[in-house]
């Protein structure tokens, strides 16, 4: 969880609770689990998406565009205003994805969305270009935090490979009040019961064993996204 930069095609699978046992009945042959699942539970990831008041970033992507952009800040797990989070954009530019990340202690990415104050803190260690690239976009549009999106995880890497990670997400929760990482995680459930949210990521080929496998079960990619969906329920409902 500690990359920085990196380009890679994502690609995204809804899985039934039957799809998801028979996953995990064969995933020990060719993947390891993320170190963050420990005792094979879930690890929890939260994040507040950036927009605009007027949302143009996820309207934007929703329309399906050749380019499209978003920034959230991320903790893993709840977070204490002294805790250490990631800054990150995400841009998608003909089905690959380039993430860019940055360090940054919670308390001084809540004064740099507010005043627009980069720190020098010593507590961290960040990537001065990745941040520099991300100000701009800030600034660009500008940006605010407008929605809190949680979800727990497990992750997996391909043996011999690290090039191929699966992801599995279920309890995906959102709230567009009390946007702070350091509040309880909690919000509105965005998937059904019996739902599950994988995601395919590799610069290269997927390995045969998972293609067959996706055969086998019927399983077909999908477009679904975590912030595009909230907003399609929010507009429906506001």
């Amino acid at each position: 969880m500690a990359i920085e930069v990196f380009n890679r095609r994502e690609i995204k699978y809804m899985l039934t609770d039957a799809d998801r046992e028979a996953l995990l009945s064969i995933i020990g042959t060719y993947m390891e689990s993320d170190a963050f699942n420990k005792n094979g539970k879930p690890y929890t990831i939260c994040n507040l998406y950036l927009d605009t008041d007027a949302d143009e970033l996820i309207r934007k992507s929703l329309e399906k565009p050749a380019f499209k952009e978003k920034i959230r800040l991320r903790s893993y797990g709840k977070a204490a205003l002294t805790d250490k989070v990631f800054l990150e954009s995400k841009k998608k530019f003909d089905g690959i994805v380039n993430k860019r990340r940055t360090n940054f202690v919670l308390q001084d990415a809540y004064r740099y969305f507010e005043d627009g104050t980069i720190p020098e803190s010593p507590a961290v260690k960040m990537n001065r270009q990745v941040l520099s690239e991300i100000d701009y976009i800030m600034h660009f549009y500008p940006l605010k935090p407008r929605v809190y999106i949680s979800y727990d995880r497990w992750a997996f890497f391909e043996k011999g490979n690290s090039d191929f990670r699966l992801t599995i997400d279920t309890n995906i929760q959102t709230r567009r009040t009390d946007l702070h990482l350091e509040s309880p995680v909690y919000g509105t459930q965005l998937l059904q019961n019996g739902q599950w949210l994988m995601e395919a990521k590799a610069y290269k080929a997927f390995p045969l064993w998972f293609v067959r496998f996706l055969s086998s079960r019927n399983i077909y990619s999908t477009s679904f996204s975590k912030y595009g969906t909230e907003y399609k329920r929010f507009i429906t409902v506001k």
